[in-house]
């Protein structure tokens, strides 16, 4: 590999790349290209004079000159950095949140946007598309998997509708593996660290039928001990059990045709995932129900009141098992002067959990969880100009259809009626009022979509060039919900603290629309190595049904059925970037601003009511998020790297009349007929709904860095390394309606790595977390109202070593 084809991938594998396109002359089929380069199955898709090639835009192009803000990251620089799934991949994107108290309730977001912060809906689109080898993943729960054998990962920031299958107005994540090679290889790579962490991985390539037909097998296995210690089980919790295989074989059916077929298979058994208290803070609900008052009832003290000690006390059943799969078929058809891609895929996740969601050791909600099954098949189709670097276009048609069904149960134990009832009732004392009530909750999910999506790419001028995308697109959701409740005896008459604590309920919500969203890009190449684009885009997040229960009416008689869908979100969205590559590309500075408003925003809110575990979506009024970024990279010399990336986000809610109140103004009775709800955090009155105009969103941190680099120098034969990687957030809200319970204060990370590498041999110790930074993943507060803020503590410091071998 030359020196500059080396700076060049380590500068697209270290360095969001946001870049103005030309597109590359007579490309060839993406699997044809990646078969017969030996530097694209090492994990880096590299054209002969160096520069690394994406598919952002779903033909082949160089990234630096790519318009749009899109993050590269090959897999060894996945591997070197021990980023092996989509929540490890955040620490070196600081535009990339991925959140997650379990597989299910997961999100991935990109400048804040993307799904609301809480727990999860299944009746709404997430805002950023995940896609493996061109397939769109429907969960986002499925998207948890540990990565296999993966050649790179584009993280594309802003909307991409008109040139993804799947509408997405925040951006997306595309993962593509190595494919299967014609020249016979393999690798191996082994790991073990701290909590007996053990991680093998290994794949084979090579033809099956001379020339025509090559095969890739791939595998991954990973287990880890609990990092977090139960002491009324003596279970380690949050322990790391995944286990996948994904296969491929490629036929070269003609000169300019191949094909395909993909299967893969992953299992994840952790006992996960669980929140340890984290502080207590002061409601509007009466004294002698909040946390202190009690826990003091119970004679319950916590194992530690300190989080990062790492133990709970957790009396009910906890699992995350999930086992995810599927199988796809693509063909990429030359035919002179375009290119024919069709996908078709068909995939499955199923999960089956189990939870503790009142957090403590204390027999109040003994069961709470939702296994789900779902299924989806999709189909794309698509045509690529090939050659004509004036005007060239991309178009294609996308259908999707997916299916979820859950069964839901949720059970109070003999501590609820004192921990959930209001004193004024004169149940509250009694434990055999919520004892054994339980919810059966059967929900259905039944989703069809439909898209045509194009854009041009036209060089009115040298060097200027104009690029319009339009999309037509069709959403259909249907679903239904019911809940049966029963008592302790199996009765369905329920008195009015039971059902305000467990309301029965069914309906089926149904929402269709269609829609046209578009951009353009304006793009300008003041030289070869500086580009200069700008974008508007009109897009549109599709409208959704509420599946997780509806509130009760106004009348407590029955469930509010005006709330049973949401309005799809408006996005109008602005951006301006400038590439940059000096010293002989050795340098690369890249920037970015870009500002979003989003009319109808779709969140998540509660209507006051303290018992309820989930709450139900609704639209806010606007929401507006605005800032820069920047990605910097150097390379003095090929003996040392350096790395700088960064972004400034600014994300508020414009306009949010009706949003859920933080802890501190909830709890107490209903103010109505105007009356004045009490202070913050001080018992009596509570607020129906808060105004949080103004307010910013949660999950966003103001500033987030990336940095590092690596120096090396020959040993042995070899070559001796040290590399780092360090990230930083800044403070960010955990709550959808900011409190200062749970704010998250800013942190550091800090990652090492020494090691000797020879060839394709690679030997190197690691250490993550390397300072022991204490910091939380997330955090939440306890239903009820009583004051308990409970806390994900992030990965505590590990450390290892790791030996893989090519050959």
């Amino acid at each position: 590999m030359s020196l500059s084809t080396l700076t060049l991938a380590l500068l697209a594998g270290t360095s969001p790349i946001a870049a103005t396109a030309a597109p590359l002359p007579e490309d060839p089929p993406a699997a044809a290209v990646a078969a017969e380069d030996p530097q694209a199955q090492d994990g880096q898709n590299v054209k002969d004079d160096g520069t690394i090639v994406v598919t952002a835009r779903r033909r082949q192009e160089r990234v630096q000159e790519v318009p749009i803000a899109v993050t590269v990251v090959n897999g060894n620089d996945l591997a070197n950095a021990g980023n092996y799934n989509v929540n490890r991949l955040q620490q070196q994107q600081p535009t990339l949140q991925f959140y997650s108290s379990n597989p299910r309730n997961s999100a991935i977001n990109i400048r804040g946007l993307g799904a609301p912060f809480g727990l999860t809906n299944d009746g709404i689109e997430q805002g950023v598309g995940f896609y493996v080898d061109g397939v769109y993943i429907g969960r986002v729960g499925a998207s948890t998997f540990d990565f296999v054998d993966v050649g790179q990962v584009e993280v594309l920031r802003g909307p991409q509708g008109t040139l993804y299958g799947k509408n997405t107005t925040a951006g997306a994540v595309n993962i593509t593996t190595r494919p299967p090679a014609f020249s016979p290889e393999g690798r191996v790579e082994a790991t073990y660290g701290r909590y007996n962490f053990l991680q093998l991985k290994g794949s084979v390539s090579g033809p099956l039928i001379g020339d025509t037909v090559a095969a890739r097998l791939s595998t991954s296995f990973t287990r880890r001990d609990g990092t977090i210690h139960n002491v009324a089980t003596g279970e380690d919790l949050h322990r790391q059990q995944n286990f996948g295989v994904r296969g491929q074989v490629l036929v070269r059916a003609a000169p300019n045709l191949d094909i395909t077929l993909a299967g893969d298979f992953n299992v994840q058994n952790p006992l996960c995932c669980v929140q340890v208290y984290a502080r207590v803070g002061a409601t509007q609900r009466p004294l002698n129900r909040q946390y202190a008052a009690l826990a003091a009832a119970f004679n319950y003290t916590p194992p530690s009141l300190n989080p990062f000690d790492r133990v709970t006390d957790l009396d009910a059943d906890i699992n995350s098992r999930q086992e995810i799969g599927g199988a796809s078929l693509v063909a990429n058809w030359d035919i002179g002067p375009a290119t024919i891609t069709t996908v078709s895929a068909w995939r499955y996740w199923d999960w089956q959990p189990a939870n503790d969601r009142d957090f403590v050791g204390l027999p109040i909600t003994i069961k709470s969880q939702n296994p789900s099954q779902q299924t989806q098949v999709s189909q794309e189709i698509r045509i690529a100009s090939n050659g004509n670097r004036r005007l060239q276009y991309t178009a294609g048609a996308f259908v999707f259809h997916q299916k979820i069904n859950t069964q839901g149960s949720q059970v109070q134990g003999p501590a609820a009626s004192r921990w959930l009832l209001n004193p004024s009732s004169a149940n509250a004392n009694n434990p055999a009022v919520l004892n054994g009530l339980t919810s059966t909750n059967t929900i259905s999910f039944d989703n069809t979509s439909f898209a045509l999506f194009g854009k041009l790419n036209w060089e009115i001028l040298p060097g200027l060039r104009i690029q319009p995308g339009l999309r037509l697109n069709y959403d259909e959701k249907s679903g239904s919900y019911s809940a049966v409740v029963t008592t302790s005896t199996g009765s369905t008459t329920l008195n009015n603290d039971q059902l305000g604590v467990l309301a029965p309920q069914s309906y089926a919500p149904h929402f269709s629309a269609w829609n046209v969203s578009g951009d353009v890009t304006l793009s300008y190449d003041f030289s070869p190595d500086v580009h200069g684009y700008l974008t508007y885009a009109r897009s549109f997040k599709s409208g959704g049904i509420n599946l997780s229960g509806l509130p009760l009416n106004a009348t407590n008689t029955g469930v509010d059925l005006s709330v049973q869908t949401v309005k799809p979100e408006r996005v109008n969205h602005f951006e301006a970037g400038l590439k940059t590559q000096f010293l002989d590309r050795r340098l690369t500075v890249n920037l970015a601003g870009f500002w979003t408003e989003i009319d109808d925003y779709q969140a998540t809110v509660n209507n006051g009511q303290i018992t309820v575990i989930r709450g139900y979506l609704a639209n806010a009024g606007k929401v507006r998020v605005r800032g820069f970024e920047w990605d910097s990279s150097f390379r003095p010399s090929e003996r040392g790297s350096l790395y700088f990336n960064g972004a400034f986000t600014d994300a508020k809610y414009v306009r949010f009349t009706n949003a859920p109140c933080p802890p501190e103004l909830s709890g107490g009775s209903p103010a109505l007929n105007g009356a004045t709800p009490a202070p913050a955090g001080t018992p009596g009155l509570s607020p129906l709904v808060c105004d949080i105009s103004g307010q910013i969103l949660p999950g966003i941190s103001k500033w987030s860095f990336s940095f590092g680099g690596e120096v090396n120098a020959p040993v042995a034969g070899g070559e001796l390394y040290f590399g780092y990687d360090g990230s930083y957030r800044s403070k960010f809200s955990s709550n959808p309606s900011r409190s200062r319970y749970t704010d998250i204060d800013g942190y550091s990370l800090s990652n090492f790595r020494l090691g000797w590498r020879q060839g394709d041999l690679n030997i190197f110790g690691w250490v993550r977390n390397a300072f022991g930074q204490d910091y939380f993943e997330l955090l939440s507060t306890q239903s009820g109202s009583t004051g308990l803020v409970v806390g994900q503590p992030g990965e505590p410091r590990t450390y290892g070593v790791t030996v893989s071998k090519r050959f």
